[in-house]
């Protein structure tokens, strides 16, 4: 569905508004950049509020980004509980499967570099 280069969601913006896009990309990279909390925290932060927006392919991207940084399946899981108090149960319980794909994808990636 994406490219290493194109959510499946943002080619309408980048092809309409291509300077916006990249202005994001900056601002997205700067968020991403930064030291604390640590990256694999933000990647947890950003898979619980993409539960929470009951978006499975945010939640896919950063259950995959999170076990690219070193979180455990409990890590993801832990966090997709979290929710549950505020949002609900169903929530969480829609976002395993991605939550799963996404986080099995990042611990490919992470073995196809280990030497």
């Amino acid at each position: 569905m994406d490219t290493p280069d194109r959510h499946p969601y943002t080619p309408p913006l980048r092809n309409t508004f291509p300077a916006l896009r990249e202005a994001q990309d900056v601002y997205l990279g700067q968020i991403d950049s930064l030291q604390s909390p640590d990256r694999k925290t933000h990647e947890l932060i950003r898979l619980a509020c993409s539960v929470i927006l009951r978006h499975p392919p945010g939640v896919e991207r950063h259950a995959m980004l999170a076990a690219e940084f070193g979180a455990t399946w409990e890590d993801v899981v832990g966090t997709m509980v979290l929710t549950q108090p505020g949002f609900g149960l169903v929530p969480s319980l829609e976002a395993l499967a991605p939550a799963r794909a996404g986080f099995e994808r990042g611990l490919s990636a992470t073995d196809d570099e280990t030497p």
